[in-house]
């Protein structure tokens, strides 16, 4: 063999060498489905509720509950990868509110059929704060997540975004909510429930969601009013003055 050849033996074993070593990386990196996962994109939970949740957040938790593999398989992915140091605030942000959402609808699934998410757990127990929810290592509650992630990053337009599986919450987005979009969907979030039929709103007089209530000091950052952060997604101009009431809270479950 002459030196022109040898060379080129060599550089083909290489070569070989090369792309079976991208193969044993891209085997190590694909997802249960047998496809590469970005857990920043959510594909899987956007493809469960773009077919099993309504325009009016209304949810079909019989098909959840047949199609319950595609959600574990969604929550497992969730689980495997907790969110990192590297990772933005709109990712961890877009990741928690997601699992919220995804865990709560295992929850009723597991559970179905069940007339509300209150009906859930004993005399003892409660749905929200039982950890169940594997992340990790660790197991935590949707309050664990709620109130003891989500809320600490300070953004109050989340309590629209996450569902508690119930009439008188915030819809359940059709879509999954994405750290490149996330601004604007959380404003969008904002916008409909305010201006939804969960609230009441006049210049004078205002019926609100118990949300408002509840979370009164989330809302009131900045030394802003509960009617100042109303004032900014409503379509109604409200007074200052506004005399405030709040409306029954429906825990009936929000099923299609």
């Amino acid at each position: 063999m002459n030196f022109a050849v040898s060379i080129i033996v060599n550089k083909k074993k290489k070569m070989k060498t090369i792309q079976y070593l991208f193969t044993i990386c891209l085997f190590f990196s694909l997802g249960p489905t047998g496809f590469a996962q970005d857990i920043h994109q959510h594909q899987q939970w956007d493809q469960l509720v773009k077919s099993h949740v309504d325009n009016e957040g209304n949810v079909d938790y019989k098909a959840f509950k047949s199609n319950e593999k595609a959600l574990d398989t969604y929550l497992s992915l969730l689980d495997q990868n907790p969110p990192e140091a590297s990772w933005t605030k709109n990712q961890k942000k877009a990741y928690l509110i997601n699992a919220y959402n995804a865990f709560t609808v295992k929850l009723i699934v597991k559970h179905y059929p069940v007339e509300s998410i209150r009906k859930i757990g004993g005399l003892f127990s409660s749905p929200f704060t039982t950890a169940f929810a594997k992340i990790g290592d660790k197991e935590y509650s949707l309050d664990d997540i709620e109130k003891g992630m989500l809320l600490k990053m300070g953004d109050p337009r989340v309590h629209f975004a996450v569902n508690c599986a119930s009439e008188s919450c915030p819809k359940l987005a059709d879509e999954a909510f994405l750290a490149t979009t996330l601004d604007q969907q959380l404003d969008q979030a904002a916008v409909e429930f305010v201006n939804s039929d969960k609230n009441q709103l006049s210049a004078s007089e205002v019926k609100l969601s118990k949300i408002f209530k509840w979370y009164a000091s989330d809302f009131e950052s900045d030394g802003q009013s509960v009617i100042d952060f109303i004032n900014r997604y409503a379509e109604v101009s409200l007074s200052e003055e506004a005399s405030i009431d709040y409306l029954d809270y429906s825990w009936k479950l929000n099923e299609q």
